[in-house]
């Protein structure tokens, strides 16, 4: 579909080619070690949900939340890091337009699923820390699921919005070149010569409720349970308190730092450099996603004692058969 304004020809492209690196040596090699990294946080995702799948003791909704997390990781990364890594590797860098429309759909989607599921973790340890014994009665396995099911059709409800607003928007080349490694909704929409005042108001109404919002949710229910534990008469209590939030607040601060830096960098329209642009987007969402089911496994008691039940019924006990 073309136009003419000002013998300026528009388009509708034909799709989008993916700029990547500019100016760096041997990029090939970076992009192989994300993908090394994709493969160790399915490995360890996939463990992580295996372990409360099987586990009894975990079926609880804060671990229905957890589990919620490892699947919108897994499902994040087969987008954002399969796809991109072997187009680089194979220097296919050109993606159609319905495609580039589709990965940033499901890319920003189980992004802002990972960030609901980081607030319903709070909201979790806040029932559990400031109201022990009405806490079984307040949340319960069903109403667990029904605030993770809402959470997953707002998250796709705003994302389809974006992209469809996507669609209204003419480009003056017929295949626009995006500044970043995977069809990012910013980059792509900035490149518009058609009026993209909407989009500007979509995504800042989009960084509110995804990156804003949330955290401030999460900072007042870490203030409110901070005063919980102030009350609390043992030491021993306070402490085991406090263990219970570690590994929550240890994956809310390499979620959200990096991104709220550099998306509200974006937002307030400061040019960032491309390379530290694409660094900064690709190891902040890799590491958190590769970190999670350690940090779980490692600093989380209840999953540290199934993982060892598990070991002693499947691996201990078939060697003494022989």
């Amino acid at each position: 579909l073309t136009s003419f304004n000002e013998n300026t020809t528009i388009y509708q492209p034909f799709g989008f080619f993916i700029m990547g690196f500019q100016g760096l040596k041997d990029t090939n090699y970076y992009f192989m070690f994300l993908g090394i990294l994709y493969i160790g946080t399915l490995l360890g995702n996939f463990f992580l949900m295996m372990v409360i799948w099987q586990s009894e003791a975990l079926h609880t909704p804060k671990y229905m939340v957890v589990l919620n997390l490892a699947k919108s990781t897994i499902s994040n990364h087969q987008e954002l890091q399969s796809r991109p890594t072997k187009d680089f590797l194979f220097n296919s860098q050109f993606v159609p337009y319905n495609l580039c429309l589709t990965q940033m759909f499901f890319i920003h989607s189980f992004h802002t699923i990972e960030s609901y599921s980081l607030v319903i973790l709070a909201f979790e340890r806040l029932v559990s820390i400031c109201f022990p014994l009405r806490s079984s009665t307040i949340i319960t396995n069903t109403r667990m699921v029904g605030i993770i099911a809402f959470c997953w059709v707002l998250a796709f409800t705003l994302l389809a919005t974006m992209v469809a607003l996507i669609t209204r928007l003419y480009f003056c080349k017929p295949i626009p070149v995006v500044v970043s490694y995977f069809c990012d909704h910013g980059p792509v929409f900035k490149m518009a010569c058609s009026d993209n005042t909407v989009n500007w108001r979509i995504t800042s109404l989009s960084l509110i409720v995804v990156i804003f919002l949330p955290l401030a949710f999460i900072l007042a229910s870490y203030v409110c349970i901070v005063i919980a534990i102030s009350r609390i008469n043992s030491a021993e209590g306070r402490w085991k308190a406090v263990r219970t939030c570690t590994a929550h607040l240890i994956l809310v601060a390499m979620f959200f730092m990096p991104i709220l830096v550099i998306y509200t960098i974006a937002w307030i329209n400061i040019t960032v450099d491309v390379n530290t642009r694409i660094l900064n987007t690709s190891l902040s969402l890799v590491l958190p996603a590769l970190l999670n089911p350690i940090i779980y496994s490692l600093k989380t008691e209840e999953v540290m004692e199934q993982i060892k039940k598990l070991l002693r019924k499947h691996v201990i006990r078939p060697k003494q058969y022989f």
